[in-house]
């Protein structure tokens, strides 16, 4: 597939002109014309550019990539090895941020409810359709230490469960992968029994005890490796092209 047909075909896909973001979405890094081999990821880091090197792919598609709001705009250290990696090798490099968090089938909130069998019911952020918060609810109510195992069980790492003094049982929950800890308050004012994230703050844990909700942290990596995963598989059945999706181990 042509370059830039598959940068059309992923922004149609994603829409990225439909949010504010912290980065550039799309292609950051050109290379080859014609791609046939793509590695997804979550984060562009040189772990995985030195898999997508021994993959001998034509493309890295990650959540996470480059030149972010605020970022140093001189290309030296670690930010000239990577890039160099990438040029070297003729390496296509794709980016998509809050397009992905937030894409209603393939975004990460999206592929975290299918992991965790929580129904959608809507954005957190009421009246908002590009809300990278969401909410929904559980089958039947469980107890928080439920949530955490199967939470800990499904995305295979130990999750952090701050327990509000009611211990109430949980029914509805809202999320947001990755750094989106500060949303609690707001489920919190909406009366809702459990929010999770990717990471957690220090005042998250007095918001979660004096707001009375379940508060969960479960890894912002491990809560953003479906979203691009999930993409790399559409486009591989939609697309053809050979996707391998490679995951680097990150504890945060």
């Amino acid at each position: 597939m042509n370059r830039n047909s598959l940068e059309h075909y992923l922004n149609t896909l994603l829409s990225p002109e439909r949010i504010k973001d912290y980065a550039p979405n799309g292609l950051q890094i050109q290379g080859k014309d014609e791609i046939q081999k793509i590695v997804t990821g979550v984060t562009a880091s040189q772990a995985l550019i030195n898999r997508a090197i021994d993959e001998k792919a034509d493309a890295i598609l990650v959540h996470h990539g480059y030149f972010w709001k605020n970022e140093s705009y001189v290309i030296r250290g670690m930010k000239y090895k990577r890039i160099k990696s990438l040029l070297d090798h003729n390496i296509n490099l794709f980016a998509y941020h809050l397009p992905l968090d937030i894409h209603p089938t393939l975004g990460n909130n999206a592929q975290l409810a299918k992991l965790l069998n929580i129904e959608i019911t809507g954005p957190l952020e009421l009246g908002n359709e590009l809300s990278v918060a969401i909410q929904g609810k559980l089958a039947s109510s469980i107890t928080g230490e439920a949530l955490s195992n199967i939470i800990s069980e499904k995305l295979n790492r130990a999750c952090l469960h701050i327990t509000p003094p009611s211990n109430k049982k949980i029914k509805t929950i809202a999320w947001c992968t990755g750094g989106g800890q500060d949303y609690i308050e707001l489920a919190a004012e909406q009366g809702i029994d459990a929010f999770i994230s990717g990471e957690v703050s220090e005042k998250t844990t007095h918001i979660a005890h004096e707001m009375n909700i379940h508060f969960f942290a479960a890894g912002h990596h491990a809560t953003e490796r479906y979203g691009v995963k999930a993409l790399g598989e559409f486009i591989a059945k939609e697309q053809g092209i050979d996707v391998v999706f490679v995951d680097i181990d990150n504890p945060v």
